[in-house]
């Protein structure tokens, strides 16, 4: 039985890139700044904590990876090269945001105001498709039963809701007086 095939190794086909490494760089840098963009504007909810640049990231890592490894790629520097780069964008991206305060709005949107002051910000709501049981959830898992006790619900720009209670807010009035 000839064993061959578990030892014989295209070195060459492995290891020396098929496809121009700039041709890489441009496609996966492309790729991901766009996603990015469509991500940012079109999803602000997120589930969970997993912000849009770290779901980007893992999703088109695997792809690429999976590419470099299943042999879409025909060799190792093509997907590795194009790992780097969308790595390198969200690098990129973070140290802009913390550089220039313009591309962090842009990174990361400031809070929206879902409830203030007993009144349910129906617009904002509609705009962020978030419903009133779904504002209730989040108030409840709190330790609170109504939105009586609360002052102030707001979607954060990490998708998550922050709330302020009533008196928490009377309690760090109290603190600033003091």
């Amino acid at each position: 039985m000839d064993m061959r095939w578990l030892t014989d190794v295209d070195w060459k086909d492995l290891l020396v890139p098929h496809t121009a490494l700039l041709e890489i760089f441009l496609r996966g840098s492309l790729v991901y700044l766009c996603l990015y963009a469509l991500l940012r504007l079109v999803l602000r909810r997120q589930r969970g904590g997993v912000g849009v640049t770290d779901l980007l990231v893992i999703v088109l890592i695997a792809d690429a990876a999976q590419n470099a490894m299943a042999g879409q790629y025909t060799s190792l520097p093509d997907g590795l090269l194009l790992v780097a780069v969308i790595i390198g964008w969200a690098a990129v991206l973070d140290w802009l945001g913390y550089r220039f305060p313009l591309v962090q709005k842009f990174l990361s949107p400031p809070p929206l105001v879902l409830y203030s002051k007993g009144k349910l910000n129906r617009r904002a709501m509609r705009s962020e498709n978030i419903t009133v049981d779904e504002i209730m959830q989040e108030v409840r898992l709190q330790g609170m039963a109504s939105l009586e006790e609360v002052e102030l619900v707001a979607l954060e720009g990490d998708g998550q809701m922050s709330i302020i209670l009533k008196d928490q807010r009377a309690r760090r009035q109290g603190k600033d007086l003091a």
